[in-house]
């Protein structure tokens, strides 16, 4: 090759941009068929680098049912769990519990990007933040009527802007919690919020029994979004970070459902799964049309083309709450 080419090349190939090294975590529990007094199966924390097999992190604890990371050092991860919330550190080796004995079924967490130390769990009995890294927590949900919720998230554009679904539909909050107001879904409950990486203002919200949701004025109101998983429970849904428009759903009886014109219109990728009970789903930000996804009590499966086929990944067995990506290093 011409030396003149050759430097002209690696320009080009310098100038463009350099996908984030991540690394893909889940909540799992492999208790397929087991029987009270044997042995535990490894469960809990699970990590697959882009080229390895899953590893099994930190202690045996089958009730983990979500993960975040701490934006200025992801080896931290905070991780809800049933007997309450934990800090990992070294990228999950060790273990602190934050929380005391007066709170049990964590069900989400999510970190403040805007404010060092702060920290979210929903939880049975309402919300509680942290502003100091755990040393202290306060409660939140004196303003929702009924205390169950089941997700909680951060406007990442906004510090104290709260979103939280539980059993009467979505509720947001512009004031770190202090006072909520419905924004949609009313009566319905919800198990799981999403905002997208793509466009800040474009929120989803999954259902029990009422399909999917949607905000498209930053989580101000949400109208429902067609037909989707209507009487079955969605129990997650992702955003594609490198596709806008593309979008996954992960449900019991739908399976893996997928949009790629941002919801408009859906189409059911269960090829190559062994039943059509999805738990929880997420896209590989390096990797277009990489896909994994929990199939219930069977084992987490890959797809590298959005859904179409599917092959097993790993951990037999399991039924994975909650599968995230985490950076390697600080943005």
């Amino acid at each position: 090759m011409d030396s003149r080419l050759a430097l002209v090349l690696m320009a080009l190939l310098s100038a463009l941009p350099v996908a984030a090294q991540s690394t893909l975590y889940t909540c799992a529990s492999a208790a397929k068929e087991y029987v009270v007094g044997a042995k535990l199966p490894p469960s809990g924390l699970f990590r697959k680098t882009a080229s390895g097999p899953w590893e099994h992190v930190g202690f045996n604890l089958p009730f983990l049912f979500s993960l975040d990371f701490d934006p200025a050092d992801p080896s931290i991860l905070y991780l809800a769990a049933g007997n309450g919330l934990f800090r990992a550190t070294g990228r999950g080796s060790k273990w602190t519990l934050l929380t005391g004995s007066d709170v049990t079924e964590l069900r989400d967490v999510a970190v403040d990007p805007h404010s060092p130390g702060t920290i979210y769990f929903a939880y049975s009995h309402g919300i509680r933040v942290t502003h100091d890294n755990g040393v202290t927590w306060k409660e939140l949900a004196g303003g929702l009527h009924r205390k169950f919720t089941e997700s909680i998230r951060v406007d990442r554009t906004k510090s104290g802007t709260l979103l939280a679904g539980g059993e009467e539909g979505v509720f947001r909050s512009e004031d770190d919690g202090q006072t909520w107001r419905i924004a949609g879904a009313a009566g319905w409950q919800i198990l799981h919020l999403e905002q997208s990486p793509h466009d800040a203002c474009f929120w989803l919200a999954t259902t029990q029994g009422g399909g999917l949701f949607g905000s498209r004025d930053c989580g101000k109101t949400f109208e429902s979004i067609g037909h989707a998983g209507v009487d079955r429970s969605l129990y997650d849904v992702a955003f594609d970070p490198t596709t806008p428009g593309r979008i996954g759903l992960a449900g019991w009886g739908p399976g893996v459902l997928i949009s790629e014109d941002s919801g408009k219109t859906w189409q059911a990728r269960n090829s190559g799964l062994p039943r059509t009970d999805v738990l929880t789903l997420a896209f590989d930000p390096s990797k277009p049309e990489r896909l994994y996804a929990s199939v219930h009590e069977e084992a987490i499966y890959v797809s590298e083309d959005a859904g179409k086929t599917w092959t097993v990944s790993g951990i037999d067995g399991s039924a994975a709450a909650r599968m995230k990506f985490i950076p390697e290093s600080a943005k």
